[in-house]
């Protein structure tokens, strides 16, 4: 990812496929639902609010990122994009437990 093409923002939302409220995560920027995982697709650079697809990426697989580190892969349900990032401290962890042995990868 090229670094010059990230932009903060770390906001609180709620999300569209759960209804959680998602507050900001205050160390790096927040884009995606902690309970459920799922996020929405707006941007094409990660905070760029560019991208007019509006699907909800959902998480199909986890990956080892960096330092040990578990990266989340998204799929968008409307155009199909596949997108990635990086597990957030608060994320539901049972779930990305589930998804690393895909018992509920569709």
């Amino acid at each position: 990812m090229d670094s010059k093409k990230f932009k903060m923002i770390d906001e609180a939302f709620t999300c569209v496929v759960c209804n959680t409220e998602v507050k900001p995560l205050n160390y790096t920027a927040r884009d995606h639902c902690p309970n459920c995982l799922c996020s929405i697709h707006v941007d094409d650079y990660p905070g760029d609010r560019l991208c007019k697809c509006f699907g909800v990426l959902r998480p199909i697989d986890i990956e080892k990122g960096k330092k040990d580190t578990l990266k989340i892969i998204y799929r968008c349900d409307k155009c199909g994009m596949i997108k990635k990032n990086k597990m957030a401290r608060d994320d539901n962890y049972d779930l990305i437990v589930s998804i690393m042995s895909h018992d509920n990868v569709k």
